[in-house]
């Protein structure tokens, strides 16, 4: 069975985006050179790549551009090579090894991970995060602390939610990054 990861950066009182949906606080740490080669490195760790609509639509807007391509080749290249997943009732992709899941998110969740193949990663994506971890179907998550309260916002995580520490990297820029078993 494979497993099932969250990447997502929050906020340090636990936010993925802010009370007005925005996430441009996120980007915090790009300047720090260890920061961004932790990045690269993270981002070319092979597996599969799960995305809510949103997500991937920005994801399809930079990552296949040679802008991209210049700013993180490393990241770029993972990325564009990944095998993506979608799940959306809308959208018909058109970025290159992408499918649409069908049918209702979790269950579609339930048969990827009984399905054969790498270990699947959801990328940022927290809508679907969220109705994952509530539904019992995240095994780990690598979360991304930014140094910067929002004072409220949108969470990953329902109310009692335990979760065992894994490893942890403190950054020069302030960003840790910390991964947790469910």
């Amino acid at each position: 069975m494979r497993r099932l990861r969250v990447f997502e950066s929050i906020s340090v009182d636990g936010y993925f985006c802010d009370a007005g949906g925005k996430m441009d606080w996120a980007h915090a740490g790009s300047d720090d050179a260890e920061f961004a080669a932790w990045v690269g490195g993270n981002a070319s760790g092979g597996g599969e790549l799960l995305f809510g609509r949103k997500t991937y639509q920005m994801m399809e807007a930079f990552w296949p551009t040679p802008m991209a391509a210049r700013q993180m080749p490393a990241v770029a290249k993972g990325m564009n090579a990944a095998r993506k997943y979608v799940a959306s009732t809308t959208l018909r992709p058109t970025w290159n090894n992408t499918q649409l899941l069908t049918g209702e998110l979790l269950s579609a969740a339930r048969d990827l991970k009984a399905s054969d193949g790498p270990d699947v990663t959801v990328l940022g994506s927290g809508s679907v995060a969220a109705q994952l971890g509530a539904a019992g179907l995240v095994d780990e998550y690598q979360l991304v602390i930014i140094p910067v309260a929002l004072g409220g916002g949108r969470t990953l995580f329902t109310a009692g939610r335990q979760l065992r520490l894994i490893d942890q990297r403190a950054f020069r820029c302030g960003n840790v990054v910390v991964s947790y078993a469910t």
